[in-house]
């Protein structure tokens, strides 16, 4: 095959949703796993050509292949924007953007603060809150919007309460994460908003260096203390933990509760099993495989050369691993495109895979279980109050969802 040839095969990335089924991933990205292959070169806005992934077994091997790299400053990294990129340029390193012993290192100051036994203990704290707020939706205005009435409040008072941040600032801290998740962002605002965070973070830590309590940015000032981070790196720690701990949560139950609106006999049967925490598990996870909230990851460089699924892929070359293609892989889900709360899926990547995976993942889960086993129990007739072509999906953030969502009882 000649160049050209080769050329016009490309397709570009990242690819349209359907408006007749925005829930689900691109048909275009859907096709792919048609091919003999689970990896193709692509184009990107910069006219760049990094490999994608498809395949959920390839994706499962190469994201644990230390020959690979989520280094944001290697050649070849596949930014998702010009602003990105830009503020690439001005990172410093942490958790996610580190590999190796640096990104042990960077783990290692977070993980007792995100074991699931400390996770489990702030259940019945969900719980509670889940609760008020549902009776506040009931107690108020018939029709709501969900995104203000249940699924940002939640996540945001729960990652408040586990950081130590506080919760009078979450207009604040909602706004700002929303402008650095954002893909139409210039690279200075991209930057001034990172650094308007970080600040507000940094002065949070080190209030409690001097009044610590049980929390995680008192966890992070004692590790300053003790000469193991200093103030600027602690504070980009907590910077990605107040983003990517409530937000992602919040555009999942939002989703979510969407998606099961439109399902009739799933959602009967998860309200008939809604005391079931066994099946009401595998459902999370199902909706979890289904949305594929982070639509855009995962991006990697390439550090040396690989010979990885009948092709080479040459150091100084990007990778993306497409989640939501893995995710919707028949090979490793049969009949992706059903909604199936009975389905084992828990074997899905929405929270990645390998040294990178979610540190927040348990908790995520944990909010989720309780929302989606309570909303429906707690209000059996709740319904959308607008038509799915009416809604507003978040096709320009890195975490996909949606911006309102009317519901009516």
């Amino acid at each position: 095959m000649n160049e050209t040839a080769k050329a016009a095969e490309i397709v570009e990335f990242p690819m349209a949703r359907s408006g007749e089924c925005p829930f689900a991933p691109p048909p275009g990205l859907l096709e792919l796993h048609k091919e003999d292959k689970p990896i193709r070169r692509v184009r990107t806005w910069d006219g760049n050509t990094p490999w994608l992934v498809t395949g959920h077994a390839a994706q499962r091997e190469i994201l644990t292949d230390p020959r690979v790299s989520s280094n944001v400053w290697r050649p070849g990294y596949p930014h998702t924007t010009v602003a990105m990129q830009a503020h690439a340029g001005q990172s410093l390193p942490s958790i996610n953007n580190t590999d190796g012993p640096d990104h042990a290192h960077w783990r290692r100051m977070l993980t007792s603060s995100f074991t699931r036994r400390r996770m489990e203990k702030l259940r019945p704290a969900i719980q509670q809150i889940t609760d008020d707020l549902i009776d506040q939706m009931l107690a108020g205005p018939n029709p709501t919007e969900l995104n203000e009435a249940l699924s940002l409040p939640l996540p945001s008072l729960m990652i408040c309460e586990l950081l130590g941040v506080p919760y009078a600032d979450h207009d604040f801290f909602q706004e700002h994460a929303g402008v650095t998740n954002a893909l139409n962002k210039t690279p200075e605002q991209s930057a001034e908003t990172s650094a308007t965070l970080r600040r507000y973070i940094a002065g949070l830590i080190d209030a409690k260096m001097a009044n610590p309590v049980e929390d995680v940015l008192s966890d992070l000032g004692t590790r300053v203390k003790d000469g193991e981070l200093t103030l600027d790196e602690a504070s980009r720690l907590g910077h990605i933990l107040l983003v990517a701990g409530h937000d992602t949560s919040a555009n999942m139950i939002t989703l979510g509760t969407g998606l099961l609106l439109q399902n009739e006999e799933q959602l009967a049967l998860l309200r008939e099993r809604s005391d079931d925490s066994k099946f009401v598990t595998n459902a999370v996870e199902e909706l979890l495989r289904y949305l594929t909230i982070p639509h855009l990851m995962a991006k990697r460089a390439v550090i040396e050369d690989i010979e990885f699924e009948g092709e080479t892929i040459r150091a100084g070359e990007g990778l993306i691993v497409s989640l939501p293609a893995g995710n919707w892989d028949p090979e490793a889900f049969p009949n992706p495109e059903k909604v199936d709360l009975a389905r084992p899926a828990a074997h899905h990547i929405t929270f990645g895979w390998g040294p990178h995976q979610c540190i927040g993942q348990q908790l995520a889960r944990i909010e989720l279980h309780v929302v989606f086993s309570t909303l429906f129990r707690r209000i059996p007739t709740l319904r959308l109050d607008a038509d799915i072509s009416e809604l507003k999906f978040k096709e320009d953030s890195q975490a996909y969802g949606i911006y309102e969502l009317p519901v009516t009882w």
